[in-house]
């Protein structure tokens, strides 16, 4: 008997597949309507595979991206998978059987490597599997690996850090060759971080609002106000090289706990490329360089700041990690220092004062507070930045010995992240209630920062679970360079003398004037006439 029509319609909407409990069975088209009944009847044979219209990574997330191979990718995660199933069974087995072969303890740096054409939500699933395997293969042993590779680390996608790499160019150069050591001594400043460092002191000092630049007379080339770029030169130099010396000097300081952690155990000091005599020499070499720039070329002011920061970083950060949690707060006052540098050189140049520390870090009307605010800026974004990023290797700190509430008081660790990353609201509203910038910036920078609030709060209620380290982490990456960029896009006055440079001033025509000398003649011709009738 043949089915109704309906039902057969039915089947035609939803591609010939037909369900039934507890299996589902894929019938060709061709052969639905002769065969239906028999098709249901038979419950336990084996489904028909379907033709497959699609390619295998088209539902793959970020397939467009060109270091992924969408053909490959199921192959090598599945491959990655049988690997390491294969690792943990054939050790089991030779538990199992009383191997008498010598096992070594098995750590997270023992794991095989991950293919790195994989996306990286799915090399983080391909770590963790082996990380289980390991796991479970140390137990079947006795043992308990340490957990020295933390997939779920905001920085587990990372690249190497220049400084590794710069570490690794190194070693791979003859023993004493120019670019051993010029890499090595390179490494020991921390590239990137330099770079940053730089940056937040040169924002300041673009972004000082110079007294004269809103009046009318900056039109006059001859008396347009302008910052050095030989001052802004000096800055950046001295700023490096103090940098350089800091960074130097906390590396001296803790090789015993840089090998204990695995971001840091690739540093120089710690495979032995440099001395400790060069690296003395290097931190010491940069420092006096540094502050002599920074006190020939800029001001006494901006020179006696960058050497504090050297002695904050150096004699107060780096030691406090192995005593207490405050060193973080420690290391933020750091961070907070090079915008009032920036800030402090460009007030030098307009000062009309003595030119002291008191007229340009605290000034009687009210002009230092965009300095103030830039270091507060750059003082709240270290919490947000770095509580997350310590939270994925708590272990390693811990180990290590150094102290950070990541691991010492974990809810605290979340909530001072949290408590930070809404301090960027009402600075970035100071920026503009003080003339830094325009009011469009307070209006413009909320998406920002609220997001970076939004990633605060996951953080502070997961604990840094389920991804909301990560998310912190990146969103602190992006927001600083964002609200940098909107900060410089929107300076006070900018726009209006880009406009008047432009277009020019608006000329006044000659008739106004013609109107306003008649109007005077009249009005005078009129007192006199007053006059007389009151004489009379």
């Amino acid at each position: 008997m043949r089915p109704p029509t309906s039902t057969l319609r039915r089947n035609v909407l939803l591609d010939r597949v037909v369900c039934q409990q507890p299996r589902l069975v894929i019938v060709p088209q061709s052969r639905l309507p002769g065969t239906l009944r028999r098709t249901l009847t038979t419950s336990r044979a084996p489904a028909a595979t379907p033709s497959q219209r699609l390619k295998a990574g088209y539902f793959v997330s970020n397939a467009f991206l060109p270091r992924v191979k969408a053909n490959g990718i199921h192959d090598s995660a599945s491959s990655q998978r049988s690997s390491t199933v294969a690792s943990t069974t054939s050790t089991t087995a030779d538990t199992a059987h009383g191997s008498s072969s010598t096992t070594q303890p098995t750590t997270a740096t023992d794991l095989p490597p991950v293919d790195n054409t994989l996306l990286p939500h799915r090399r983080r699933q391909a770590q963790r599997k082996a990380a289980a395997a390991a796991a479970a293969a140390a137990a079947a042993n006795g043992e308990t690996p340490t957990p020295l590779i933390n997939p779920d680390a905001p920085t587990a996608d990372l690249a190497p850090d220049a400084s590794s790499q710069l570490a690794a160019a190194a070693a791979s150069a003859p023993a004493d060759s120019l670019k051993r050591r010029l890499s090595s001594l390179l490494s020991l400043s921390k590239p990137r971080l330099t770079v940053l460092v730089v940056l937040s002191a040169m924002v300041p000092y673009a972004l000082y609002p110079v007294p004269s630049f809103l009046t009318s007379s900056a039109l006059d080339t001859s008396l347009a106000p302008s910052l050095s770029p030989l001052t802004l030169l000096f800055l950046t130099t001295g700023t490096t090289l103090c940098s350089a010396s800091a960074n130097a000097l906390n590396m001296l300081y803790e090789p015993d706990t840089d090998s204990k952690m695995t971001r840091t155990r690739t540093r120089p000091l710690v495979r032995r490329l440099l001395t400790t005599k060069a690296a003395v020499l290097f931190a010491v070499g940069c420092g006096l360089a540094g502050t002599l720039a920074l006190y020939f070329g800029v001001n006494p002011t901006v020179s006696f700041l960058g050497a504090a920061n050297i002695a904050l970083y150096a004699g107060a950060y780096t030691p406090l990690k192995r005593i207490s949690a405050v060193n973080t707060w420690v290391g933020a006052i750091v961070g907070g220092i090079p915008p009032l540098m920036g800030w402090a050189a460009a007030a030098g140049e307009s000062a009309t004062g003595d030119g002291t520390w008191r007229e340009l870090l605290f000034a009687s009307d009210g002009s230092s507070l965009g300095g103030w605010l830039f270091a507060g800026l750059l003082f709240a974004w270290q919490f947000p930045h770095f509580m997350p990023l310590s939270w994925g290797i708590r272990h390693e700190y811990k180990a290590a010995g150094l102290r950070m509430l990541a691991w010492t008081n974990p809810a605290r660790n979340g909530r001072v992240a949290l408590r930070y990353s809404l301090a960027f609201i009402p600075l970035c509203v100071g920026l503009s209630a003080t003339g830094v910038t325009e009011w469009s910036f307070a209006v413009t920078s909320l998406p920002v920062n609220a997001w970076l609030v939004w990633e605060a709060i996951k953080f502070w209620r997961l604990e840094g679970h389920k991804g909301s380290a990560r998310g912190l982490f990146w969103a602190s990456v992006w927001h600083l360079p964002v609200i940098m960029v909107l900060a410089l896009a929107q300076k006070k006055g900018m726009w209006g003398r880009v406009w008047r440079s432009v277009f020019g001033e608006p000329e006044e025509e000659e008739g106004e004037w013609v109107y306003e000398d008649e109007d005077e003649e009249e009005a005078a011709g009129v007192g006199e006439v007053v006059k007389g009738v009151v004489k009379k």
